[in-house]
């Protein structure tokens, strides 16, 4: 009898722990194949001149695969990688060891979504289902008070709704035992040269942070645990608003090393037994704005970006005073915390959210350049980049996203006295 064999695409969920794609492969199969793709899409310059990934988010996604692809052979296996697009293998592996059935999680970004098309087109012609799966979000779409068509395009109401009706659902476990289809080369993790980025010299964003699961799961450990930054109170006369805390899991988060619902149920552990902390409320929104962001970019797509030619401007950037948003980009704007921050963003790939806020509000409503210049850049930059998070937020600093309704949205007022406070007499630099 022909063995079933299933295919597991890994994509943003470099992670055995709270995996349901990965724990239904291994139940409904007699051996799977993980694969990870080193698409050469995604590290190719855009139309922006920038780049689609930077250096340190390419060092922290090799870290990622590295540490999965180690998590696999403990348990005796491997997992295949390989750089080319997705759908000029898969239906070559698909034939070659006459694979049954392909897994994968489901994006929302658009051209994610694309290539998923590409891969599911190539499938069919092979009678080969592709089969989706929504990991990504804290709650499941199913599991939420309202269908996707009915999902409130204003945060508020979305959280106050989803925080009443829903619920998060427990963790899968991390599978202890795994067969693996037998394959002769499992191929070699690339370099950055190899994926056409230059060797930095440069370490994480906090100089010890490493892509990978085990690395995420220490860092939340250590977090929640009493006597570590999270308890500790914040004070500053610039951002003086609860937003000097920050947790620094985006980038596990965004790769998929950690799953929101681990996080939350962690959260609501170290709730449990250390009691109410302000901050622990700062990383379930956090949590609940990523979804929010995911829902509305499978609600409208592209339609969530309030500007009528959208496609063209990326496609096409609007002209820009080039000089002004280069030295913006280097923080030498001449506006002190706004030179901070870009210069933090630039050496290491993180800034918080606060500051993301005061550098987008300086960029599209003090030099008055357009906010995708900003989020393409940011792109490139930051290791916790994720398309819905990043390009809704900065659709939101410029008023262009659907939750125009809301302060908790963006504060321009806010957002600009914070400017004045640290520099009231600094002109823009042209």
């Amino acid at each position: 009898m022909k063995s079933k064999k299933i295919l597991v695409w890994f994509r943003n969920d470099l992670r055995l722990h709270d995996n349901e794609m990965l724990v239904e492969a291994i139940a409904k199969s007699d051996c799977i194949l993980p694969i990870y793709f080193f698409d050469p899409r995604y590290f190719e310059s855009t139309s922006f001149e920038t780049e689609k990934t930077g250096a340190r988010r390419a060092q922290f996604l090799l870290e990622s695969v590295l540490a999965l692809r180690t998590a696999f052979q403990k348990l005796g296996g491997d997992i295949l990688l390989i750089q080319g697009k997705p759908e000029e293998h898969i239906p070559i592996i698909v034939e070659q060891l006459e694979i049954s059935e392909v897994y994968h999680h489901r994006e929302v970004g658009p051209e994610e979504t694309l290539v998923s098309g590409y891969v599911e087109d190539a499938l069919w012609k092979q009678r080969v289902n592709l089969k989706h799966f929504i990991g990504h979000t804290l709650y499941n779409k199913e599991d939420l008070p309202f269908p996707i068509k009915d999902i409130p395009d204003v945060f508020t109401q979305f959280k106050k709704k989803t925080e009443r009706d829903a619920i998060v659902k427990s963790c899968f476990e991390s599978p202890l035992e795994i067969t693996f289809a037998e394959n002769e080369n499992w191929g070699a993790l690339p370099s950055l040269l190899e994926l056409g980025l230059a060797e930095p010299g440069f370490v994480s964003f906090d100089n010890e942070t490493r892509g990978g699961e085990l690395d995420g799961l220490e860092h939340l450990t250590k977090l929640l645990e009493p006597g570590s930054e999270i308890y500790t109170k914040y004070s500053s006369k610039v951002l003086a608003d609860k937003q000097g805390f920050t947790s620094k899991i985006s980038g596990w988060l965004s790769f998929g090393c950690l799953s929101p619902r681990k996080v939350y149920w962690m959260v609501k552990e170290a709730e449990a037994s250390f009691g109410p902390n302000p901050n622990f409320n700062q990383i379930l929104l956090g949590l609940l704005w990523r979804d929010y962001f995911r829902f509305m970019f499978k609600k409208h797509g592209i339609k969530f970006f309030q500007e009528p030619d959208f496609e063209e401007m990326i496609l096409s950037p609007v002209e820009v005073d080039v000089a002004q948003v280069k030295k913006w980009k280097n923080g030498e704007t001449g506006h002190l915390l706004v030179d901070k921050y870009m210069k933090e963003l630039n050496d290491s790939g993180f800034i918080p959210h606060a500051a993301r806020l005061v550098v987008a509000t300086f960029l599209i409503h003090v030099l008055k350049v357009h906010w995708t210049i900003g989020a393409a850049y940011f792109e490139e930059k930051l290791i916790d980049y994720a398309p819905a998070s990043n390009w809704g937020n900065w659709a939101n600093v410029a008023g262009a996203g659907l939750d125009l309704k809301s302060k908790n949205t963006f504060d321009l007022d806010k957002q600009m006295k914070i400017l004045d406070v640290v520099s009231p007499d600094t002109a823009p630099v042209a």
